[in-house]
């Protein structure tokens, strides 16, 4: 089944300004990539052709750039300042055709090949559970950790400690897409912890690593991954 891609990509970006960083947080560039190119690479690598991209209102240059540069893509953009990422997340997942869509945060850095066989694996999980990408590589200040069974259906979320934790890519089924009866949560985590505690199918599937490009030391980690990546190449 073809599934839509969304990027939430409307965060502030301040922990990377308060390191030096002046371009908004979507142009912030890994190995001589802007984020947002980086992620819309995945998703063709993925196979994913159609995609919702988020933007708050202080990061149009974001759209200019992939107009310029990502030409041939077929994206839509939703310029919107939002509270939290929760409500990012809800505003891209309302978008597009029913069924599953493949979710990635914008500061998710990792390579095009292992973001595309998350989304194969998770694709061979049934359409009605949603799929975490989880990884061993902790390189988050506030990690969400997830607890696996042997099957890979996700069994907790939130531990406060564990082997692995949420990377900021998702196949999001159409009932978490679409839910009305939601509570007012602050978080996607918040989101996705409820999810879980209502019932929602949900596995998980490991990329290996993924970097959250948060802070300064976050960019040159990703851009050493990349440089072992090229140097195997």
């Amino acid at each position: 089944m073809a599934v839509r891609g969304g990027i939430i990509a409307a965060g502030e970006g301040s922990r990377l300004r308060r390191d030096g960083f002046a371009a908004p947080k979507p142009l912030v560039e890994v190995a001589g990539v802007p984020l947002i190119g980086a992620v819309l690479d995945n998703f063709e690598a993925a196979g994913v052709t159609s995609i919702t991209v988020i933007v708050n209102e202080d990061e149009r240059a974001c759209v200019d750039w992939v107009r310029a540069h990502r030409a041939s893509r077929d994206v839509e953009f939703i310029v919107k300042t939002t509270a939290s990422s929760l409500e990012s997340f809800r505003e891209i997942t309302a978008r597009g055709p029913a069924g599953p869509m493949l979710v990635s945060t914008v500061d998710a850095w990792c390579a095009a090949a292992d973001f595309a066989r998350f989304a194969a694996a998770a694709a061979r999980r049934p359409d009605e559970a949603t799929v975490l990408a989880v990884t061993p590589l902790v390189a988050d200040e506030k990690p969400l950790w997830v607890t696996l069974g042997a099957d890979g259906r996700v069994r907790s979320i939130g531990e406060p400690c564990g082997a692995l934790v949420t990377a900021g890519v998702y196949r999001v089924s159409d009932r978490a897409r679409h839910v009305e009866s939601a509570p007012a949560l602050g978080r996607l985590r918040d989101y996705l912890g409820w999810l879980l505690g209502r019932a929602e199918p949900m596995y998980g599937e490991i990329i290996e690593t993924v970097v959250d490009v948060d802070r300064r030391e976050d960019v040159a980690s990703a851009e050493a991954l990349a440089g072992r990546r090229a140097s195997r190449a």
